[in-house]
């Protein structure tokens, strides 16, 4: 499927971030097109997570400049950026342990208006239980009949798609997934890539992921890092047959699996 058409939702132009002498990232251009699943990959300390952290506002850049949705956010905190439709999940488990599923989904979905998620005074009934949000987003991750069960009593899968409900939950226009299906087993991980594939006919996912096979299925663009810079970005196929990204980390790893 081509994406050429699409418009770009987020770019980065000559992103830095540096840490005194330590350069982890060294001038990084990025464009990410609407309504794509746009894979970042490299090897461990390549900088991807740092990427991540400059593009949703967690950590401020060194330079360069970030643009989303039209908007200059590049000084903007994190905070704002989610409400401009930036929604992040994390490599470490985020979730409210002792909450039910769907109690976790609805803070989610109030904490994109601060002053709404903080009301500890008014029960959440009406508009504040954001009941059509949390049942729209239940039944996308196949979790319906666990909606009522505590988070911290999910399978790593369940809990790891429930991480993705969270964002879900907030109706970004970009999903953030940093190692989505980290530790987990065969049939959850196809699970987890049906509900990321999904995700594009009304969101924008960025997704940073080390399972191969998962990346070349799904995504529209891959960008390779290596030492805080790109060293290459195109369509799974051209990915997999660059040379440099095969010397440099994908070995033959790449060669196998499907196209």
């Amino acid at each position: 499927m081509s994406n050429t058409a699409s418009p770009i939702l987020l770019e980065a132009v000559g992103v830095e971030k540096r840490y005194d002498k330590f350069v982890a990232l060294g001038g990084v251009d990025l464009k990410v097109r609407a309504h794509t699943v746009h894979s970042v990959i490299g090897p461990n300390g390549a900088g991807k997570t740092t990427l991540f952290h400059m593009l949703t506002g967690t950590k401020s850049v060194s330079g360069g400049r970030i643009v989303f949705d039209g908007h200059d956010v590049t000084r903007e905190p994190d905070h704002r950026r989610v409400r401009r439709g930036m929604a992040r999940s994390f490599q470490v488990t985020s979730l409210f342990l002792g909450l039910s599923v769907r109690e976790n989904l609805r803070l989610a979905a109030q904490g994109v208006a601060p002053a709404k998620a903080l009301d500890c005074w008014n029960a959440p009934v009406g508009p504040r239980a954001c009941a059509d949000t949390v049942a729209s987003v239940l039944a996308r991750l196949g979790l319906e009949r666990h909606a009522d069960t505590p988070a911290g009593n999910l399978s790593h899968g369940q809990q790891r798609r429930l991480e993705v409900g969270m964002a879900l939950a907030a109706r970004p226009k970009a999903i953030f997934l940093d190692e989505p299906t980290s530790g987990m087993g065969i049939d959850d991980l196809e699970e987890m890539k049906h509900l990321i594939q999904g995700l594009k006919d009304e969101h924008t996912v960025v997704l940073i992921e080390h399972n191969m096979n998962i990346v070349m299925d799904i995504s529209d663009t891959i960008t390779v890092m290596q030492q805080g810079r790109v060293l290459a970005e195109g369509l799974p196929h051209e990915i997999r047959s660059d040379a440099r990204v095969r010397s440099a980390y994908l070995g033959n790893m790449i060669t196998g699996g499907k196209a």
